[in-house]
């Protein structure tokens, strides 16, 4: 099933949908914020996507304090969790404006949220809704973003699959527009998050939820992952985009930047094209290859009319000249009778031969 976002379509027979998550990538500056959805239609995003939160309505100060100090990417953060996360959201009051942003720009506007009080105010902006992979056994808040009766993408990460199976079973019992997105949500851009990518849970998604569209939500830099997910048949990537990995905050440094942003879109855009179709047949470029490289049964001697053809005055030469017999037809040849003169080296047809007399 495909789902409609504006005027664009998304699914299996459609180009990837790309969405670069600018997120906290702001900095708290509404002005950069503006400049970064620009960039990041400038180098081929379909949407600009940010999240809505309050610090106290997603982290609780208590539980990170009296935990035995930070850990994961957190361990690098200079600040407190819940400073981070407080510096990181962004004013609700920027929302309209942001919106406006990307609807002169010609892009796809949308957040997400992450309490009720976000998931209910951001409906009337955004044309659809995005449920972090943190949120994949709140199901009460999957519900409610569901029931929006909006286009739904749900990241994956740290979850098993039993979690995903409740998380799209109660989702699709009300809305039925889902993009299931598989994600490793490692954040501290290592080298060997490659390892733990697993894409090939997007061939277990295919055969378990036939009726959802795939994606992939990922914090790596490289293009492979990109381009083996958009093989296995994702059709919307999620990355996170910035205009310098030097900055400093939380997501700037598994960020994509504007040229490699630009280089991920443009080697979809090439593999989407050579994916081509399933079918398999000789393309429109390989008609004339297929008549130089291929070959045919030709006269390896001159033969009279009359004579019965046997394996020795056949040859099997390329070209394959249309019309000609071809190899595969050879033990039909054999024990037929030249109906004319075959110049030595000319090409066999049915209409030069007939049934043998004996």
């Amino acid at each position: 099933m495909d789902i409609k976002i504006g005027d664009r379509l998304i699914g299996p027979p459609h180009p990837t949908y790309f969405i670069a998550d600018i997120a906290a990538n702001h900095d708290g500056d509404l002005e950069r914020a503006k400049m970064l959805i620009r960039l990041a239609k400038e180098a081929g995003a379909d949407a600009a996507k940010f999240q809505n939160f309050r610090a106290p309505r997603i982290v609780s100060d208590y539980g990170f304090t009296h935990m035995d100090g930070q850990v994961s990417h957190q361990a690098a953060w200079k600040k407190s969790v819940t400073q981070v996360y407080a510096e990181a959201s962004i004013p609700f009051e920027w929302t309209l404006t942001l919106a406006e942003e990307c609807q002169e720009l010609g892009i796809d506007y949308f957040s997400a949220p992450y309490d009720f009080e976000s998931i209910d105010f951001l409906d009337p902006y955004v044309e659809m809704y995005k449920a972090g992979s943190g949120e994949i056994d709140w199901i009460e808040a999957l519900e409610r973003m569901a029931s929006k009766g909006k286009p739904f993408f749900v990241a994956t990460g740290a979850s098993d699959i039993g979690e995903v199976q409740r998380a799209v079973h109660a989702i699709l019992k009300i809305n039925q527009q889902l993009v299931l997105m598989q994600c490793n949500t490692n954040y501290t851009a290592s080298p060997d998050n490659y390892d733990h990518l697993h894409l090939n849970v997007l061939r277990t998604y295919a055969s378990m939820f036939p009726e959802v569209i795939l994606g992939l939500s990922d914090h790596t830099h490289a293009v492979a992952p990109v381009l083996g997910a958009v093989t296995l048949g994702a059709r919307v990537i999620e990355r996170h985009f910035t205009d310098s990995n030097d900055r400093e905050g939380p997501d700037h440094k598994f960020a994509m930047n504007p040229d490699s942003w630009a280089a991920m879109v443009a080697e979809t855009r090439l593999l989407e094209r050579a994916l081509g179709s399933a079918d398999k047949f000789v393309a429109g470029n390989e008609v004339q290859t297929a008549i130089i490289q291929r070959r045919c049964l030709r006269a390896a001697r001159a033969i009279q009319t009359g004579e019965v053809l046997t394996r020795e005055m056949i040859d099997v030469l390329r070209p394959a000249s249309p019309g000609a017999i071809k190899p595969y037809e050879m033990p039909a040849v054999i024990g037929t009778r030249a109906l004319r003169d075959l110049e030595f080296g000319q090409d066999l047809r049915w209409t030069d031969l007939g049934a043998s007399e004996d």
